[in-house]
């Protein structure tokens, strides 16, 4: 005969308490070893809702000068509290909504973001830390309606001094938040650290309509805003043109 023998309870509860008291420990010391070297040394509570970290932007803004020196004008246009759509010119490759929404946000003392992050990691996240939002309708007009200042870059185009198309989405997304838009003529140099940053007006239609249509006559009136100040922009002028060119972006 086979006589089966019962552990008591308290053994068996007292062995299963052990082995799961063995696998936090070990999960833990993992994760010690994991987080204690990429631990940031900034402030915990230093990302808003919106996925901006200003502490990081602060550590990094001594390199960003090495890159751009940034001359802003005419900030005073911009609203001291309420959101609005900063639109500015973008030539190819020159991350023009970057270097504008953090000048912008050095010299007016608040956060500014940029459109334009991707959703895919981890380029996409780390944008998101310096103020990336998708490019995304949505979640524009969400930021706008919390008082935020965005920058929109036009689509990219080859000469400095051209104001690319528009995105009249984007420009909805504003018209829905019930915020206004600006204009924001930008140019930096191709070889040098040299930059440029104003401020225009604010652009309004000339006739109030309702529907599709207000965004795209909106969204043709700042591009033709963006342009004229581009076109009242003083370059550089040496009488020979390719150090001209070089000298512009």
């Amino acid at each position: 005969m086979t006589s089966l023998v019962q552990l008591p309870r308290r053994v068996v509860a007292d062995a299963s308490s052990a082995a799961s008291s063995a696998v936090s420990a070990a999960a833990n010391a993992v994760g010690d070893v994991v987080r204690i070297p990429l631990r940031p040394l900034l402030p915990s509570n230093s990302v808003d809702d919106w996925g901006r970290d200003d502490h990081l932007i602060q550590a990094l803004s001594p390199y960003i000068r090495l890159r751009w020196a940034v001359t802003v004008g005419t900030h005073h246009h911009l609203p001291v509290h309420a959101g609005a759509l900063l639109v500015t010119n973008q030539r190819r490759y020159s991350l023009s909504p970057m270097y504008v929404a953090w000048a912008l946000g050095q010299a007016i003392g608040r956060p500014v973001r940029f459109v334009g992050r991707p959703d895919i990691a981890p380029v996409g996240a780390a944008l998101r830390r310096l103020g990336g939002l998708l490019h995304d309708p949505a979640e524009v007009e969400g930021a706008l309606r919390h008082g935020e200042l965005v920058v929109l870059g036009t689509s990219p185009t080859n000469h400095p001094r051209h104001a690319g198309v528009v995105d009249h989405e984007i420009v909805g997304a504003a018209v829905m938040a019930g915020v206004h838009v600006f204009p924001v003529a930008s140019m930096s140099a191709r070889l040098g650290r040299s930059a440029r940053a104003d401020v225009g007006p604010m652009v309004r239609n000339r006739h109030n309509r309702r529907g599709p249509l207000a965004e795209v006559e909106l969204s043709e009136a700042v591009q033709r805003s963006l342009q004229k100040m581009l076109d009242e922009f003083g370059g550089t002028y040496t009488g020979v043109a390719p150090i001209d060119w070089l000298g512009e972006g």
